[in-house]
């Protein structure tokens, strides 16, 4: 609570016991379970003998949405109520920091892998570091090029072109970082119209972007023949702008959640974390994908 004990003390809310965590994690549990079985089953055999993967999959993932709803619906409830003491409004703040901190290793993981294929494994394999003996006697032919257009099995693939959709796409989440600057700035005013609109300016950005890169891989599957199985280069690309693409997903559905709150008139200038968690996230979100412009489509 926010009111203060006998000797001045500020009292720190302790939220109940809540079942929200143990939903949490067996729906991780099913969603990865049914994710494995997927993978596992896509292939010609297994499925023509009939996939369970996808199905427990997808009912994982309608889990974890039941539980999203459940639980910050819980902790919007108890913020409405004024049960948020500045010390835990810290701990918001030090938790949600610590979560863009993991998603920041998460993406520094498989841009490592793209790194490590294009310095070390590709020169390699074309007779780099001395490596001429299995260079010459099993892939004479093998140049050292990136994109990878010709892997050592002799598979071939197409690299997408950076100023086509992905450049368009990097426009418009540069322009949506700008707007939902805008739209923090119009809270911190109290000008409940202007932050509306700038924050509803940057859901359609989110939701175009998401449009635009299920174009980009239509063209990349039925054009180009780019698909995850088109050696490193395909596996790496997709790998890459995929988890890239979920995040976007997830912070586009944050912020419709942030701005249906607006219009209801939730937040105040003093009392808006749950606006900015999201800025934050989205600004993430944003930054990795320069990254991914630059190392994946560009250089």
């Amino acid at each position: 609570m926010n009111d203060a004990h006998g000797n001045g003390t500020p009292r720190y809310y302790v939220p109940h016991s809540s079942v929200w965590p143990i939903v949490g994690s067996v729906a991780l549990f099913i969603t990865a379970f049914g994710g494995v079985s997927f993978i596992h089953q896509s292939t010609e055999k297994v499925a023509a003998e009939g996939s369970y993967g996808a199905p427990i999959f997808y009912f994982g993932l309608a889990v974890i949405a039941f539980m999203m709803f459940g639980w910050f619906g819980a902790v919007i409830r108890e913020n409405l109520r004024g049960m948020v003491s500045k010390q835990l409004d810290r701990s918001y703040r030090m938790g949600m920091a610590w979560f863009i901190v993991s998603e920041i290793m998460f993406f520094a993981a498989f841009f490592g892998a793209l790194f490590y294929a294009r310095l070390v494994s590709v020169p390699w394999l074309a007779g780099a570091s001395n490596n001429l003996e299995t260079h010459i006697r099993l892939w004479p032919d093998f140049a050292d090029t990136w994109p990878l257009f010709m892997t050592p099995g002799g598979d071939s693939t197409t690299a997408m072109e950076a100023w086509g959709l992905p450049f368009i796409n990097t426009v418009i989440l540069v322009t949506s970082s700008v707007t939902v600057t805008f739209a923090h700035w119009a809270l911190k005013k109290s000008q409940r119209i202007a932050l509306i609109g700038w924050l509803g300016l940057t859901v359609a950005l989110g939701i175009t972007f998401l449009v635009l890169q299920a174009v980009e891989y239509l063209h990349a599957y039925d054009e180009l023949g780019l698909t995850l199985g088109s050696g490193i280069y395909g596996s790496t690309f997709f790998m890459l702008t995929g988890f890239h693409g979920m995040h976007v997903t997830l912070g586009t559905i944050m912020l419709i959640v942030m701005w249906l709150r607006c219009i209801r008139g939730h937040f105040t200038a003093d009392n808006h974390f749950a606006f900015e968690a999201t800025s934050w996230y989205w600004h993430f979100v944003d930054v990795v994908w320069l990254f991914l412009f630059t190392f994946v489509y560009w250089f």
